[in-house]
């Protein structure tokens, strides 16, 4: 008998860095077990090139990544979703659209690396990707078909508290979210 396939929507405003990176991580470290789609609020209709370069720089090549809006994953014929976990405080604040089949939400915060200054914006993303790598660690290692729905839930939450950029979803919770330029401060 098979394993289920877990469907994990990562969710950004702009869809073109942080979200991109999670969906591109998730894929290349557990393929077979997950499958990482992403998708924004407000579409930037590109993918940031430093986020692409990033992905690169770690072996991860996304020749399909665009920018789309998550209304693609509320129509008839999208993936049935497991997990949707939003990676920006914007599209944390926005209400969420009604998913099918009632998946886990949660959110793990994280400082925008776009929206730093150019000098520093390589070491910014750099260092979104190392968290979301830690924070993909963490989901991955959870045992997701042995912990009842609401341990898991809590569980998937709970990883986005731990360490830089916590805050939660106004679809999960709600917590303070420190600025990016402190949080890059705290790296260099």
């Amino acid at each position: 008998m098979s394993k289920k396939i877990f469907n994990v929507l990562f969710l950004c405003t702009g869809n073109s860095a942080r979200s991109i990176m999670a969906e591109g991580l998730l894929n290349k470290l557990v393929a077979g077990r997950f499958w990482a789609f992403s998708a924004g609020s407000h579409p930037t209709g590109k993918v940031n090139t430093f986020a692409l370069e990033r992905l690169e720089k770690e072996g991860i090549v996304l020749a399909d990544a665009r920018s789309k809006s998550w209304d693609e994953f509320t129509q008839p014929g999208a993936p049935a979703l497991d997990f949707v976990i939003t990676v920006c405080d914007n599209a944390a604040g926005e209400v969420c659209p009604v998913w099918p089949g009632q998946p886990i939400t949660a959110h793990w915060g994280l400082f925008d690396p776009a929206a730093v200054d150019d000098n520093v914006k390589r070491i910014a993303f750099a260092q979104a990707f190392a968290i979301l790598e830690r924070r993909i660690a963490l989901f991955t290692s959870l045992r997701l078909e042995s912990l009842e729905r609401m341990a898991l839930e809590q569980q998937v939450r709970e990883i986005g508290r731990k360490g830089e950029g916590d805050s939660v979803s106004a679809c999960c919770d709600t917590e303070a979210n420190p600025s990016p330029s402190d949080q890059i401060d705290s790296y260099l």
